[in-house]
């Protein structure tokens, strides 16, 4: 039997048909005022989505590209630099630091943990030279999310500059960037933003700007200045990835049409549930309970399970793709993604294939234990009681 393959990664996420629609959308003229009203409209959308007034940027790249513009437009060659890291994102962050000639200094927790503000808040004591401090929001090797609101208050206490990779936590996990006072933000079209790859978000506040004034890094493409300086007549200063960001446009609507608090609150409830039936079927989940991302849930396998032979199963009999384990955990976890247009559905087809997949290989019978706990935590919720 041919399924259709039902994306249960971390990203990219799976397009709603109203995405691939908008997508089908003709060419325009990128320095026409036609694509300046679209691109125009989806800086105002991804602004609310952020809850920022600060200026935000349009960049046709990955997240890495809008990581990589935040540390080239705030820092210079020699600069001190506090990379706070709980997986493999917060590492290449801190390797895109010392790619730019910064010397930077480590914060690691060990995987499955999160950054404990305390011991940041102790590093930036020891260091004051570390104008700048590079945080995690969601990292999906680990499935930790960071408590972000206190971290950047320890940031803004110690009157430093936060940059915050949010690459897989904006448009499914609040933010709130403004009320958070965080300085750089960055996320990326593939996530919760329900479009494709091609498309960064950075969010630039006042003092990175002032930052920017001194900073000595190169850059050519991902000039802040030469993006600001263009949207200020609805353009940019390369050729924007045109059908990506009609896809982004209409995820934007969907989101605002769903209603922020309803996403939020959605993505919370299926990281529940995902993780009420992956226990109920005997997994460990691997991030710390308090700390689990609400995009992406990881679990160790059960004993004598061959992931590989488990995820291939998956893939090729019931049409369902999870994710490898990344960096150090590669082929000892297994995630599963519940991030952008996923819905309760979705999570009890995830755990239904899983079931039969165990009890195929002889593992676990297909009980419905892992189905009942998950169908169980989202009734409690929708009764207002998980």
């Amino acid at each position: 039997m041919i399924f259709q393959q039902q994306l249960r990664i971390p990203g990219p996420t799976p397009l709603p048909e109203r995405v691939t629609r908008a997508m089908a959308r003709p060419m325009l003229d990128h320095r026409g005022p036609e694509f300046g009203e679209v691109l125009r409209d989806v800086i105002d959308g991804a602004k609310r989505v952020f809850e920022t007034s600060n200026d935000l940027l349009l960049l046709t790249s990955s997240g890495s590209g809008g990581l990589e513009s935040a540390v080239a437009n705030v820092i210079s060659p020699g600069d001190q630099v506090v990379a706070a890291g709980c997986g493999m994102f917060g590492d290449r962050l801190a390797g895109i630091a010392e790619a730019f000639g910064a010397e930077v200094i480590r914060l690691l927790s060990e995987w499955g943990q999160p950054t404990d503000p305390d011991d940041l808040a102790k590093v930036l004591s020891d260091h004051p030279r570390a104008g700048v401090v590079l945080l995690t929001h969601n990292e999906t090797s680990t499935c930790v999310g960071n408590d972000i609101a206190s971290l950047a208050r320890v940031v803004r206490d110690a009157d430093r500059i936060s940059l915050i990779d949010a690459v897989s936590s904006v448009s499914s996990v609040p933010i709130e960037v403004d009320k958070n006072q965080i300085d750089v933000c960055v996320s990326a079209s593939q996530k919760g933003w329900m479009a494709p790859p091609g498309v960064a978000f950075v969010t630039i506040g006042e003092r990175a700007w002032a930052l920017n004034e001194s900073a000595r890094a190169p850059r050519y493409y991902f000039d802040w200045k030469r993006h600001r300086d263009l949207l200020r007549s609805s353009s940019t200063p390369w050729t924007p990835a045109i059908s990506v960001v009609y896809g982004v446009q209409e995820g934007i609507r969907m989101l605002e049409e769903e209603g922020l608090p309803q996403v939020y609150r959605r993505h919370a409830d299926l990281a529940g549930a995902t993780q009420a039936g992956l226990s109920a079927l005997g997994f460990e989940l691997f991030a710390a309970e308090g700390y689990r991302s609400h995009t992406v849930t990881g679990a160790l396998p059960l004993p004598g399970l061959d992931l590989a032979a488990f995820r291939t199963l998956l893939r090729q009999r019931y049409g369902v793709v999870v994710g490898n384990g990344q960096g150090k955990m590669e082929g000892r976890m297994f995630r599963v993604g519940h991030l952008g247009a996923i819905s309760a559905g979705d999570v009890v087809q995830v755990l239904w294939s899983i079931e039969q997949a165990l009890e195929e290989m002889d593992l676990a019978p297909a009980d419905g234990r892992g189905v009942q706990a998950a169908s169980s935590f989202i009734n409690r919720s929708a009764r207002g009681g998980a």
